[in-house]
């Protein structure tokens, strides 16, 4: 396994996203509708002129905010971004931004998405830039998400390419280019989101292996793959399942580390035991439940993970993004994961 640069054992990490100040995104119509695929500007608060600005000022608190807490992978809490995919997904060449297609999304419901008319392909860095102001000012260890092309093909209209296989392909092409100038720009670790490995497992197991080892093939960094079972806001009242369909297969692909929704599905740990070559970044907090996990409540969880799993090899984490908290629990959560986090850290004589 590569190293982690510079972590203790046990590190701690966000998944990807944390909350956007109400003075910069309008939460209400965010929370009132399903993650937009394609751009959806009238979600931000700040006219044109000022809002990177704005997000770059988030950014800074967001930064501020894991350091405080005391999580030790930082990332830029998708600060600038109206969902997790579709910042990237809309800026690749192929797509017809003026005419939106439409998809089923995980929650069976359609969904605007991008709709591919030719060739998918990157033109230029998308979040490089980002990446390098992220890198300049969070000290340690630093990481950043991108949506993986599994999930992106899923999340677009193909009006294009013969089959969805020849479109993730492409589409891994042009997240193998942006992932080398991530690490270029000073990453650590770069994240693929790829949450509709669970959501349709049998077409998953038909090509996108293939186009995420495509997509990270020849990276210069660590690479991380996130696999859930959705938004618990996006999916309130629905039970989640208590398994993966799609797991054990990514033991074979030539990402670094899985990670892994736990605590609100209830996830039986010894699912770990199909992860034996990989880093595995594990959620211990329940996003859909809006109390504060204790510190304890964490190291009870983390406890039961290393039943089946080595310390070296776990990363702590939240089940997911925690967009749709609100930032007071939101920190809260990330302040007793990281505790907790150090209690079983004494127990095993490393802190």
């Amino acid at each position: 396994m590569k190293s982690l640069p510079g972590l203790k054992l046990l590190p701690t990490a966000i998944v990807g996203s944390y909350p956007q100040p109400d003075w910069l995104i309008d939460r209400e119509k965010l929370k009132g509708r399903l993650p937009p695929r394609v751009r959806a500007r009238e979600l931000w608060r700040i006219a044109a002129p000022w809002l990177a600005d704005a997000q770059e000022a988030a950014t800074l608190f967001a930064i501020s905010d894991q350091k405080l807490a005391g999580i030790d992978i930082v990332g830029d809490g998708e600060m600038r971004r109206e969902s997790y995919s579709n910042a990237l997904a809309t800026a690749l060449a192929g797509i017809d931004i003026d005419n939106p297609g439409t998809a089923i999304d995980r929650t069976g419901k359609p969904n605007p998405v991008p709709r591919v008319a030719g060739r998918i392909s990157r033109l230029s860095s998308i979040e490089g830039g980002n990446a390098a102001f992220l890198r300049r000012r969070a000290c340690g260890c630093v990481k950043i998400t991108l949506p993986g092309p599994f999930t992106m093909t899923q999340q677009a209209q193909n009006d294009f390419y013969p089959d969805d296989e020849a479109l993730a392909l492409d589409y891994a092409t042009a997240v193998n280019a942006e992932l080398k100038d991530l690490f270029a720009s000073g990453v650590d670790i770069v994240q693929l989101d790829e949450p509709y490995l669970q959501a349709r497992a049998d077409k998953a197991r038909a090509y996108a292996l293939k186009a995420i080892d495509r997509a990270v093939d020849g990276v210069g960094g660590l690479t991380a793959l996130h696999i859930c079972f959705g938004y618990a806001h996006v999916h309130q009242g629905a039970s989640k399942p208590s398994g993966y369909d799609f797991l054990g297969e990514l033991n074979e692909s030539k990402i670094d580390i899985v990670s892994l929704e736990a605590a609100q599905p209830g996830l039986d740990p010894r699912v770990l035991r199909e992860l034996p070559d990989k880093r595995i970044m594990y959620g211990v907090i329940d996003l859909n439940d809006p109390a504060i996990e204790t510190a304890e409540i964490v190291a009870r969880r983390i406890r039961a993970a290393l039943e089946h799993t080595t310390p070296e090899q776990l990363i702590v984490a939240p089940d997911c993004g925690m967009k749709y908290l609100s930032r007071e629990t939101a920190f809260g959560k990330l302040k007793a994961m990281a505790d907790g986090a150090a209690i079983v850290r004494r127990e095993l004589g490393a802190d």
